[in-house]
């Protein structure tokens, strides 16, 4: 099943049910008015979505009552704001990566124990929005992830009962704004000005919709990241990933509740294998850095476009496409 949020005069849009093919939608205001409102209420609105799904997706589906075309245009991010957002860096090569560029050493604790940080969640971007930047001497970078999306977890809920709690999975841009962000951490207390709005797919699809592709609470397929038309990486979120999901899950519940539309992010997908390029312009500088004495990849600058997505076995789009421009901010 797939769900996504069609942008209305409401802050929180109108939930709709999606076609598999990304084609034809509906919306569902009889079973739930929000995706919110649907996971608040999950175990009974579920098998409710799940139906209109099946209908939508069966040879009659075009002659579903109130059917439409469906357009990534017109949708916000699946949840246009939520309760809670954190963010992990579950790739831990990458944060090697980042220390050995510096000439500084990994704790050994970090391949033991989540890195995460809480960001703000009032104000996601949809798949299609301008990203706007104050300032390109700001640093300007992308960073693809893959999300998922939970119903209400308890504190101290293990890494076998978390699998359980992952209701729904999205692709991710979390944007980055590099040259604020060792201003930020000098002052030990953590992102705040360095980490904008965070763009997400224009669907979200439940894990049983990935097939194999979902197996150990990891998604695992490429990431296809596009800047200005250009294959930047196509690592596999499936690989290299240190902490899944769950354990993610795990880590963040160990002294607190984590509510219904909780959205986890894996951090930027890396693999070890860097014939794969990456999925972050921040990671390929590193890079650089390590082989040529210097990094060389500017970082993003108005005007320019990224495009994020991934593609099932048969070469379709599963969550559709995040495809933003950077524009300058209206301040």
């Amino acid at each position: 099943m797939k769900v996504a949020s069609l942008r209305t005069s409401s802050r929180d849009g109108q939930l709709i049910v999606v076609g598999r093919d990304l084609a034809r939608a509906v919306a569902v205001p009889q079973i739930a008015s929000t995706l919110q409102a649907a996971l608040d209420d999950w175990a009974r609105v579920e098998p409710q979505l799940r139906a209109v799904s099946d209908a939508l997706n069966s040879e009659a589906g075009a002659q579903v009552r109130d059917v439409f075309a469906f357009d990534p245009q017109k949708v916000c991010a699946p949840l246009p704001r939520a309760y809670h957002w954190v963010d992990g860096s579950a790739y831990v090569n990458h944060i090697e990566l980042v220390r050995k560029a510096r000439g500084a050493q990994m704790p050994e604790s970090f391949w033991s124990d989540p890195l995460v940080y809480q960001g703000g969640s009032d104000d996601f971007l949809g798949p299609c929005d301008d990203v706007p930047v104050p300032n390109e001497e700001f640093g300007i970078d992308l960073e693809g992830e893959v999300a998922v999306v939970t119903d209400d977890v308890r504190m101290g809920t293990t890494h076998r009962e978390a699998s359980e709690r992952i209701k729904l999975v999205m692709l991710v841009n979390d944007w980055s704004l590099r040259n604020l962000i060792p201003g930020e951490l000098a002052k030990g207390f953590g992102f705040y000005q360095s980490k904008p709005a965070t763009a997400f797919s224009p669907v979200a699809a439940t894990p049983d919709e990935l097939g194999d592709a979902w197996s150990g609470s990891m998604l695992k397929l490429p990431l296809m990241v596009d800047v200005n038309d250009s294959a930047f990486g196509r690592p596999n979120a499936g690989v290299d990933m240190t902490f899944d999901f769950a354990r993610l899950i795990e880590h963040i519940t160990k002294t607190r509740n984590a509510r219904a539309g909780t959205i986890i992010g894996s951090g930027t997908i890396s693999n070890y294998d860097r014939s794969l390029g990456s999925a972050c312009i921040a990671e390929r500088r590193m890079l650089e850095q390590l082989e040529h004495g210097k990094p060389l990849t500017p970082f993003l600058t108005f005007g320019d476009r990224v495009r994020i997505q991934m593609l099932d076995s048969s070469g379709r789009s599963i969550f559709g496409a995040i495809d933003q421009r950077v524009v300058p901010a209206a301040v």
